[in-house]
């Protein structure tokens, strides 16, 4: 039955219908995992900003992945640990606003992953014009509208559901997204369906424009040890996270558009979350590995924080030892 239009004021989320036990099991679960996205991406992002020889174009275009990974868990994490102690409600702004926050930080992970398949591209394609091209002034610009562009095109979509009155306040979901809102309105704006499908098709480009350029470069690489070797060691980390976000997200959203209601509620929240669960864990754990600059940053710190450890105890030794002979 349709709820009228000024009574709905507060949204509720509807899957999170959980027993107790289990939401103080899932809290603590779904805490450790944050902080482990937390403390995997500010890892990369201090150790691009700390180290001189990282200030590269593909390792910026890296800390901006990381740093996008930080924006939009940040949308969802801290809502869905407070539902977990609280009732899950909520506001309808901030139903926008998490929605907002969750779908702009979906389109800047294919911006940023668009880059870093162009920049791979030039440094083993066109190599002798890499430094001439890839200028600080030029990836700085690049870096700002692989920002932009997300933010506006997903801000226009916010604004075309903004007043729409709604006939219904459950969200199917545990976080809310704009589809979700687009039905629960009496009358659904025709400007949100234009502006949705213009979103999808543009980023369905980037993702067929970073599929054709590591194509390119496979077929490129094949031909030469040294290429192949670059590819295997720059370009993996790349295909591995675009794999992991891509299947993430097509089957939140073909779940959520085409998805069966009698699937569990246990599996359609692991489905809609996923995007959100393993590629920002999963990144800064791959990158840092498989990247060699990364990882030799991580053992150099690690081992001068152990020289300095070992340093100090020395000269603790050394004091003692000096203290017995005087006595």
């Amino acid at each position: 039955m349709m709820e009228n239009a000024s009574d709905v004021t507060l949204l509720t989320l509807s899957g999170l219908d959980f027993t107790s036990e289990y939401k103080i099991t899932l809290f603590l679960l779904t805490l450790l995992w944050y902080l482990i996205i937390l403390l995997g991406n500010i890892s990369v992002i201090v150790a691009i900003v700390v180290d001189k020889n990282l200030h590269e174009p593909m390792y910026i275009f890296l800390g901006n992945l990381c740093i996008n990974a930080l924006y939009g868990t940040l949308g969802f994490y801290p809502k869905f640990l407070l539902d977990l102690l609280s009732s899950h409600v909520i506001s309808y702004a901030g139903c926008m606003l998490q929605g907002f926050v969750i779908h702009s930080s979906i389109c800047c992970d294919f911006s940023i992953l668009a880059l870093m398949a162009y920049d791979r591209y030039v440094a083993i394609c066109q190599p002798l014009v890499y430094n001439s091209f890839m200028t600080k002034q030029r990836v700085t610009i690049f870096v700002f509208f692989s920002w932009l562009i997300p933010i506006y095109c997903m801000f226009m979509n916010t604004a075309t559901l903004l007043g729409s009155s709604l006939c219904g306040s459950h969200v199917k979901k545990i976080y809310c997204v704009n589809w979700m809102i687009f039905t629960l309105t009496c009358s659904p704006p025709t400007a949100n369906i234009g502006v949705t499908y213009f979103n999808l098709l543009f980023y369905f480009a980037h993702f067929v424009f970073i599929i054709w350029s590591y194509v390119y470069l496979i077929k490129t690489c094949l031909g030469s040890t040294e290429n192949w070797g670059k590819f295997m060691q720059t370009c993996l980390p790349h295909l591995i996270s675009l794999a992991t976000f891509t299947i993430s997200v097509l089957l939140d959203l073909l779940y959520m558009r085409y998805g069966s209601p009698n699937l569990s509620q246990d599996l359609s929240n692991f489905m809609s979350m996923e995007f959100l669960l393993i590629p920002p864990a999963v990144n800064p754990f791959v990158y840092g590995f498989k990247l060699t600059k990364i990882r030799n940053t991580f053992v150099n710190f690690v081992y001068i924080k152990r020289k300095k450890r070992v340093s100090t105890h020395g000269f603790f030794s050394d004091k003692s030892v000096l203290s017995e002979t005087a006595t």
